[in-house]
């Protein structure tokens, strides 16, 4: 009985494997070997058009600490991690208002997660003509006597980054507000009932119940957030291409722009790696103050 068991469960791993290995074959070569193939290639002074490639230990990083583009990129990276408390936020507020029953419930669901399932490229094409001078944006403000001439929403270097960061709202709050929505129907009817009972009102109920319950999801969420804001590269690419003046340029793309542009891919690589270990730091910070807000309730 044991042996047939036994045999059982090892024919249900293989077959496992078998299901899984081309998802596997595909992660390893596109996503996994770059990856690692990337660590010792920030040593080197690897070119695609340099000739022969030299270890050169540490000079990627101390070209890093001098130079401005690195820093302006660093800084606007870190500024998109303001987008991810703002998402959240809206994330739960719109998942609250899609837990009850109302007329067009499904249809607005259907709205607001569409733009997850939707290409990051072909909707920041699409917003970039809305946001052009012409755009039906600055069409619509001067016509109501909004405003007397155009906003050059992505012309102008005081507001190009904000701009960005509103895209990307736009387009992640759909999937964090469908991942708030299933934990909310998951939670035990008795539970709201009972604070109802008890004479809560509806802002106790969220604050004392519906929040403390949506911990786990809250914190997961935000760590998928924060590692997409720090990554955040397509928007960039597709609407401002790192412009005006540099004004919306963030690391993943000054990494892209060194490569792909300047074909220093051994500085690119160290300015990558850079990026991974900002991710680390902002997701151990969050576990940080996950733990934190655990002890303290």
């Amino acid at each position: 009985m044991k042996k047939l068991f036994r045999a059982q469960k090892m024919r249900t791993t293989i077959i496992s494997y078998v299901f899984m290995a081309p998802a596997l074959i595909i992660l390893g070569i596109f996503v996994f070997y770059p990856i690692v193939f990337s660590i010792p290639l920030a040593f080197t002074d690897y070119s695609a058009v340099g000739g022969t490639t030299n270890f050169i230990g540490f000079e990627n990083f101390k070209r890093l600490a001098g130079d401005p583009d690195f820093w302006l990129s660093l800084k606007n990276s870190c500024l998109f991690v303001i987008v991810v408390p703002i998402l959240q936020i809206l994330a739960i507020l719109l998942a609250l208002l899609m837990n009850n029953k109302f007329r067009g419930n499904s249809a607005f669901r259907v709205l607001i997660y569409m733009p997850v399932v939707t290409s990051m490229v072909a909707v920041s094409i699409i917003w970039k003509f809305i946001f052009d001078p012409d755009g039906i944006i600055n069409a619509l403000l001067m016509k109501w006597d909004v405003i007397s001439k155009p906003i050059l929403f992505l012309s102008d270097s005081k507001i190009a980054l904000i701009v960005l960061m509103a895209v990307t709202i736009w387009q992640g709050i759909g999937y964090y507000m469908m991942m708030y929505l299933s934990a909310l129907q998951s939670f035990p009817e008795e539970i709201i009932d009972a604070t109802k009972i008890d004479g809560a009102n509806a802002w106790q109920t969220f604050w004392k119940v519906r929040l403390p319950l949506l911990k786990n999801q809250i914190g997961f969420c935000s760590m998928i957030s924060i590692i997409a804001a720090v990554g955040v590269f397509d928007v960039v690419f597709t609407m401002t291409n790192g412009g005006p003046n540099k004004a919306t340029y963030v690391i993943n793309y000054y990494s892209y722009k060194m490569a792909f542009n300047s074909y220093d891919f051994g500085y690119s690589a160290a300015i990558g790696l850079v990026s991974a270990v900002m991710i680390c730091v902002f997701t151990c910070m969050q576990f940080a103050l996950s733990k934190r807000g655990e002890k303290e309730a």
